[in-house]
């Protein structure tokens, strides 16, 4: 505690003696001192059933997320197929609430004589879905190719159908040349009691309904999902509210809110009102459970700290244990910064997902 100014003993009240400015903490660093003090309410606990606990955290969650979203026809258009040496591509849009719609690509191997398992595949912060794609349109884009982020290529290149969807804010869904653009959206989103996090998990959810209902190519008990950094973290929650997502891989996302979110500045679209005093992020993944999950990180990643995703790891493992599969659960660390590591991170989740 620090003395009132202007009381008995304060020291601007001795005679000849100058103002002593008072010791204060910023409103940032108070905020940190209430949010190591926060437990969340609706925390896990190993006496409670898994399955009633999630049921009711799911629950939760999506009110958090500002959910349910208007439901509509998907009114799927499909705006042209090509073939490619690899694959058929797929260029469709389909509507996710009304007066909404999402443009996407569906890749499928060649030669498949049956339905195919498929990865919905999300990009980051960047200039939008062509970058998974793997076909570079501005200034950048080569790099970040070359940095392991042509995820559909990758999935394909590995047996799987591929479907990429451009997120909100990015590249043909708000973003520019430039890059992305969260900040407004997001600003607006909180206005409406939105969250651009639970618009992007929506739009995700309705690409399972679209891939489920639309093309008999699919395999709808081996729909997968996985992503990069805000692709990343999209990943993660909607692995968190659609079971019929089968396996996850988040990479450079998954991180304890106190080591990452709340501590390190990122952007907008990241932050989901009042969440932390319900749940930590360890707390939420054990939603997915028993499915399998990969997170993926780097050690040298500097706005998701590797203690942090560790400590976030470590309470998740808790639901594996208690369903009896631990070894669904695999944190994959690549030795660099915030990035994918595809080798390492493919090979896991692959031999997971044969495996079930």
């Amino acid at each position: 505690c620090v003395q009132r100014e202007g009381s008995k003993s304060s020291p601007s009240r001795r005679k000849g003696k100058g103002r002593i400015p008072m010791q204060r903490i910023t409103p940032y660093e108070f905020e940190q001192t209430l949010s190591r003090a926060c437990t969340p309410m609706m925390r896990y606990r190993e006496d409670m059933p898994l399955t009633e606990w999630q049921a009711s955290a799911r629950e939760k969650l999506a009110a958090l997320l500002g959910w349910p979203y208007g439901v509509c026809d998907a009114a799927v258009n499909i705006e042209y197929k090509r073939e490619e040496a690899l694959w058929d591509e797929i260029r469709f849009t389909y509507q996710s609430e009304p007066g909404y719609t999402v443009p996407a690509h569906l890749l499928l191997p060649k030669g498949a004589t049956r339905p195919l398992p498929v990865v919905i595949c999300l990009q980051g912060h960047s200039k939008g879905m062509h970058i998974s794609l793997g076909r570079p349109q501005y200034d950048g884009d080569a790099e970040m190719i070359r940095g392991d982020r042509d995820f559909a290529v990758q999935a394909v290149r590995r047996g799987f159908a591929a479907l990429a969807i451009e997120q909100r804010n990015f590249g043909e869904c708000g973003g520019t040349e430039k890059g992305p653009a969260c900040f407004r959206a997001a600003m607006d989103a909180l206005l409406l009691g939105r969250t651009v996090i639970g618009e992007r998990v929506w739009d995700i959810c309705r690409a399972v309904d679209v891939l489920t209902d639309a093309f008999p190519q699919i395999d709808k008990e081996r729909i997968y999902c996985m992503g990069q950094s805000a692709g990343g973290t999209a990943t993660f929650y909607a692995a968190c509210m659609d079971e019929r997502i089968k396996a996850a891989m988040p990479s450079g996302a998954v991180c304890s809110f106190d080591s990452s979110i709340m501590a390190i500045e990122h952007c907008s679209c990241n932050y989901i009102p009042q969440i932390r005093l319900y749940f930590e992020m360890g707390d939420l993944g054990m939603l997915i459970a028993p499915r399998p999950l990969v997170v993926v990180t780097g050690r040298a990643d500097d706005i998701f700290p590797l203690d942090g995703v560790k400590e976030a790891v470590s309470r998740i493992s808790a639901a594996y244990k208690a369903d009896g599969c631990p070894d669904n659960l695999q944190l994959v660390i690549g030795d660099g910064g915030h990035r994918f590591y595809a080798e390492k991170a493919w090979r896991v989740f692959s031999k997971l997902v044969q495996e079930r």
